[in-house]
């Protein structure tokens, strides 16, 4: 028997929700689900009552939750002892992201790892993804969530996701085709990025789009100065100099410098999600996609906690 399935309902009669446990444990709905269908087929019989109020325990279930809760215990002992056996006792793993969306994953990965090796610690460091790289290359940062650079690592791709230009909610740009507030359809995007702001309205055609050009003609806001970013690197790939007029390392700062007025700003979608009040997000012409993911050295480069926490988190994330 599955011990993880085991776990997995556990935590959904405990929560009284798929939804709830799929969160707590890191895995995705459909995920959680399909585990339960497995589970269920391999017992024979339905497990849950599922209602518009949750979900509970049908009563052959409840006869076999003891067994199930002593399963999962024999199965964390398990890991505890093998990992003291293969030197993974104690110990530090370092994580590095990029994007603060996926602090909450992490948490919910970080708990569950550390039932089964209560004695390593996972850090949890930031940066931006070239930045990164270079910890990870010199071994200061175990894997890392970044958008993909190249390099010598193994590559887990997350998710596509773009650049946005970021504009003060009165722009004209922003007004001529683009949402109407800040938490509109190209909001719902993010990113390592840049602002500044003014325009005229018919740059847009009331397409709803940023023309990439136009960032050399408006005030602009620069995040992290001087450091390769999403941002620069498009801004290099497309020959544009940005018109920067203000600079910081704090993305709230730049955001409510934007939504002042002072400027825009270039923001991965991922990102953009966290700053709406007074913005407007608006893809770029041409769209500039970068893609996320998990980048992380060779297997046999990696320390044995670093590389059971990597299975561990692409497990969940499957």
């Amino acid at each position: 028997m599955d011990t993880e399935r085991c776990r997995v309902l556990l935590q959904a009669i405990e929560e009284g929700s798929l939804t709830a446990a799929a969160q707590r444990l890191g895995y995705t709905p459909s995920g959680i689900s399909r585990m339960m269908a497995a589970l269920e087929e391999e017992t024979g019989f339905p497990l849950l009552v599922r209602s518009r109020s949750g979900i509970t325990p049908t009563e052959e279930c409840r006869q076999l939750l003891p067994v199930m809760e002593e399963l999962v215990r024999c199965a964390d002992r398990y890991h505890q002892l093998s990992g003291e056996i293969a030197g993974l006792s104690r110990g530090t793993i370092r994580i590095g992201t990029s994007y603060y969306a996926y602090y909450d994953w992490f948490a919910r990965l970080i708990a569950g790892f550390e039932r089964a090796y209560p004695q390593i610690t996972v850090e949890i460091v930031e940066g931006t993804s070239t930045e990164l790289i270079q910890m990870m290359e010199e071994r200061r940062a175990d894997l890392c969530i970044i958008s993909k650079r190249k390099g010598a690592f193994d590559w887990l791709p997350l998710k596509e996701d773009q650049l946005l230009a970021c504009l003060p909610k009165g722009h004209p740009l922003a007004q001529a085709g683009g949402p109407k507030d800040g938490g509109g359809s190209g909001s719902s995007r993010r990113a390592e990025g840049s602002p500044g702001g003014s325009g005229r309205r018919d740059r847009s055609g009331g397409s709803g789009s940023f023309p990439v050009t136009a960032f050399a003609e408006e005030d602009f806001i620069e995040l992290y100065p001087g450091k390769e970013t999403d941002n620069s690197r498009m801004f290099a790939a497309a020959r544009i100099a940005p018109r920067v007029k203000f600079s910081t390392s704090d993305n709230y700062a730049a955001y409510a410098m934007v939504a002042a007025g002072l400027g825009i700003t270039c923001t991965n979608a991922i990102i953009a999600e966290a700053f709406t009040e007074g913005v407007v997000y608006l893809p770029l012409d041409p769209p500039w996609p970068v893609e996320i993911g998990i980048a992380q050295p060779p297997a046999r480069e990696m320390s044995p906690a670093a590389r059971r926490f990597a299975e561990y988190a692409k497990d969940r994330f499957r």
